[in-house]
């Protein structure tokens, strides 16, 4: 499989199943999609999450439950009702997730089938474990084989990019000075790979932006004066 970002806002994921799977898939789409969960019960932290979603704005993204139990032959109708970028399969109901993958397959969209790992067919996809630090992403998968693995992964890798969010944001206000600024492409380009390398600079932000760009100057300083 490839790994790929794909924007979901102003899109509807739907899941079918509303157990603990179904919660934590549709926690990792509700900060930017639609999500509509069918299921003929909720998990708490379901409905905690769609009691939340009460107050946002009616543009903004929506949880919303629907009580239902659709057997295999109704799927296709929902789907059509639906009309979801991403179907998610998550009942424990084998055969009610793989209706839901072949109707989605069937009309080209996208489907994340939670009760198979390994081989996937085309236009299946895996939810991976991610780690945020905003505007930094790191995507994890064990290809469905190992989610406790990808957890395990995931919380060692948080320790390690702490402050990238910050890092980013300051490189790449940095290169766009330099451009600004008319600096070569080559100078440019080593200038800014020079400070995200910087321990100083790392350790700079950790006391501060004023701080991290500080010690980034400096850097800068040192490539442009070669």
């Amino acid at each position: 499989m490839t790994p790929l970002y794909h924007d979901l806002a102003g899109e509807t994921v739907a899941v079918f199943g509303g157990g603990a799977v179904g919660a934590r898939k549709a926690r990792g789409f509700d900060e930017a999609a639609r999500v509509v969960i069918v299921s003929p019960e909720f998990d708490e932290r379901l409905r905690s999450l769609a009691d939340g979603r009460d107050s946002e704005s009616a543009d903004g993204p929506a949880v919303e439950l629907i009580r239902a139990a659709p057997d295999p032959e109704a799927v296709p109708d929902w789907l059509d009702r639906l009309a979801p970028a991403l179907a998610v399969a998550a009942t424990d109901d084998a055969a009610v997730n793989a209706a839901v993958e072949s109707a989605a397959l069937d009309r080209g969209l996208l489907v994340n089938r939670t009760d198979v790992s390994g081989g996937r067919d085309p236009g299946s996809v895996v939810v991976p474990a991610t780690v945020e630090d905003d505007p930094v992403t790191v995507a994890l998968s064990t290809g469905g084989t190992s989610p406790a693995l990808a957890k395990a992964l995931r919380e060692r890798i948080e320790a390690e990019i702490e402050g990238a969010g910050a890092m980013a944001a300051l490189s790449g206000e940095i290169r766009e000075e330099l451009k600004a600024a008319g600096v070569p492409p080559a100078k440019r380009r080593e200038a800014v790979r020079r400070v995200v390398r910087s321990r100083g600079v790392w350790k700079g932000l950790q006391k501060g932006r004023s701080n991290g760009r500080q010690e980034a100057d400096t850097v800068i300083e040192e490539v442009l004066d070669r």
